[in-house]
């Protein structure tokens, strides 16, 4: 079972390629996703078990050199981060509505996991980047108390790092709104 995850953020898409590459030679891990975002970076994730995805994101830091931006390992990830990076979770039925976002990549996926650990919680989409100026964003459901609980957890371990943008909870959201997200 993979349940590591770990990731290497770049300023420069030829070196993240190039480090994506290092990363996935130096042991044994499986790519979640290596590819650009906004504005003009490049992500490289992997998942494996703990030992190989913290090799590898040693191999990516040291690879990306003066282009490194930020990276993370989480040893023993929620399984619903990776559906949840993948926008294939099924919903349904929505109580209340969580979202949070973030000037980080990495940043995000470590307050992906802290939420979905926090409470009885259903991630619905991890978004990563792209069409968003770099930034990232996490949207998740449970009922009020749990996506409070949820958004807490994540503001937290964000806030933490200085990169918070915003969070909301909607308690009982829109059938209109809930259909254009999902």
């Amino acid at each position: 079972m993979q349940r590591a995850i770990g990731m290497v953020e770049f300023s420069s898409i030829a070196r993240g390629i190039y480090a994506a590459d290092q990363m996935v030679k130096v042991s044994e891990v499986d790519i979640v996703t290596a590819s650009t975002s906004c504005p003009g970076k490049y992500i490289a994730i992997v998942h494996g078990d703990v030992a190989a995805v913290k090799t590898s994101v040693e191999t990516g830091e040291r690879e990306a050199d003066e282009y490194y931006i930020d990276s993370m390992v989480i040893p023993n990830v929620h399984p619903q981060v990776f559906p949840s990076l993948s926008g294939a979770v099924e919903i349904e039925k929505i109580e209340a509505f969580g979202i949070i976002e973030s000037f980080s990549i990495a940043a995000m996926l470590e307050t992906a996991d802290a939420i979905l650990k926090a409470a009885n919680l259903q991630g619905v989409e991890l978004r990563l980047g792209n069409g968003l100026g770099g930034k990232a964003y996490f949207t998740y459901t449970g009922d009020v108390a749990a996506v409070k609980s949820g958004t807490v957890a994540g503001k937290d371990v964000v806030a933490s790092r200085g990169l918070l943008v915003n969070f909301e909870v909607i308690p009982s959201p829109s059938r209109v709104l809930v259909q254009s997200l999902v």
